[in-house]
């Protein structure tokens, strides 16, 4: 795990657009999915944006968290807590 701690403005410019990297967060980190299959298109499985925290909405998913150990997903740091 990297020490970086990344901003929730800096996760929301992460989204894709302008060749930009695709990161999500989760529990409080911070994912890069740009290489993942499922993430090529703007989103995923049409129902979720990149540069978002999507902690309220995996328990609705067909997938738990083990999904955050496939090789295609990159651990980027921890999303800075807000005010």
């Amino acid at each position: 795990m990297t020490d970086k701690i990344v901003s929730l403005a800096e996760l929301r410019r992460n989204s894709g657009e302008r060749n930009a990297r695709k990161w999500i967060a989760h529990q409080g980190i911070v994912y890069d999915v740009t290489d993942c299959p499922h993430w090529k298109k703007e989103l995923h499985e049409r129902l979720h944006f990149p540069g978002q925290d999507l902690t309220s909405e995996l328990p609705e998913a067909p997938h738990k968290t083990e999904v955050f150990a496939q090789p295609c997903i990159k651990i980027i740091g921890n999303l800075a807590e807000s005010d």
